[in-house]
C-alpha cells in the first residue's frame, strides 16, 4: 500500500493502539514519556510518532481541530494498521460540580458534528468501546486522577452557540443558542469538545475500538458570564500539568488494553 496522502504514513509505521490529540505540538509531549519513540511523519496538521510504552506498541497522531480532519486521520491510520483509537485532549463542561483539571472519560457523544452524519444516520449512536472505557477508568484510579464518566457534546464550532452575543465575531448571534448550554446541563452532558463523536462512530461502523478522555479547562456557563464576551486565552485554564496528566492517562490506558489483549491471545 502506498504512503497515505495526508498523514504520509504507510503500513508498519503505525501501532495498533493510537492516541489522538488535536494539537500537533502535544504529540511529542505525549511521546516523551515512552520507553522508545520515533518521529514518523509531519504533514499539515498531522504529526505522527510511534514507539513503545511499558511493552505496549503505541502511536500518537494529531488530528487537528474538529471532526472533518479527524475523520481523515482515522481513515488513513486504519489503512496503516491502527485498531484502537483513543482521543486525548481538552474540553469544557457545563456541570458546576466538575472542576478544572477533572478527567472526563467519554463513554458516549452527542453528534453535533457534520462528518459523522456522512458515514451513518444521526440515529446511529456515538458510543465508546466498553473495554476502552474500563481501561481508562482503571488507569485514572491507579494514577489517582479526579475523573468523571459520561457523555460529551461534540460540535463543529468553537465560538458559536454561546448563550448571548459576544463570542462570535461582530456580536453575531442566533436566538436558538440562548439555552444551548443550559440544555446540555439538563441532559447531564459532562464535557464539550469537537472530535469524540466522529471517532466513536467510525470505530463502531468499522468494527474497531475507540474511547476518549479530555481534561476540563473551563465551565462554559461561567465563562460566558453576563457580558457574553469570550476570550479563551484569558478565560481558559492553561496549566501544562493538566495536559501532562491527560497524556499520562492516555499512555496508561493503552498499556492496560495491551495487557488485556495479550491475555486473550
Amino acid at each position: 500500500m502506498a504512503v497515505q496522502y495526508h498523514l504520509k504514513t504507510a503500513p508498519g509505521d503505525v501501532a495498533p493502539y493510537v492516541l489522538l490529540p488535536g494539537d500537533p505540538g502535544r504529540v511529542e509531549v505525549i511521546a516523551q514519556s515512552w520507553d522508545e519513540a520515533r518521529h514518523v511523519a509531519s504533514n499539515r496538521e498531522y504529526v505522527t510518532y510511534t514507539g513503545n510504552y511499558r511493552g505496549a506498541p503505541i502511536s500518537c497522531t494529531s488530528t487537528g481541530i474538529g471532526a472533518p480532519s479527524t475523520s481523515i486521520a482515522m481513515e488513513e491510520l486504519a489503512r496503516c494498521g491502527a485498531r484502537t483509537f483513543i482521543r486525548v485532549g481538552t474540553c469544557g463542561t457545563v456541570q458546576d460540580d466538575v472542576a478544572n483539571g477533572t478527567m472526563a472519560v467519554m463513554d458516549s457523544a452527542m453528534r453535533l458534528d457534520g462528518a459523522s452524519a456522512t458515514y451513518a444516520p444521526i440515529e446511529y449512536p456515538a458510543v465508546a468501546s466498553h473495554d476502552v472505557v474500563a481501561a481508562c477508568i482503571a488507569a485514572a484510579e491507579e494514577l489517582d486522577l479526579r475523573h468523571i464518566v459520561g457523555t460529551t457534546r461534540s460540535a463543529d464550532t468553537f465560538y458559536a452557540s454561546h448563550p448571548r452575543p459576544g463570542s462570535s465575531f461582530g456580536d453575531f448571534w442566533q436566538s436558538s443558542w440562548r439555552h444551548h448550554f443550559e440544555d446540555l446541563r439538563r441532559l447531564n452532558v459532562v464535557a464539550a469538545e469537537m472530535e469524540a463523536s466522529v471517532i466513536f462512530v467510525l470505530a463502531r461502523v468499522w468494527g474497531l475500538r475507540a474511547g476518549g478522555v479530555s481534561v476540563v479547562l473551563d465551565n462554559m456557563l461561567e465563562v460566558a458570564g453576563d457580558s457574553g464576551e469570550f476570550d479563551p486565552e484569558a478565560q481558559l485554564e492553561h496549566s501544562t500539568r493538566f495536559v501532562e496528566q491527560v497524556s499520562q492517562l492516555g499512555n496508561e490506558t493503552v498499556h492496560k488494553l495491551w495487557e488485556a489483549d495479550q491475555r486473550r491471545t
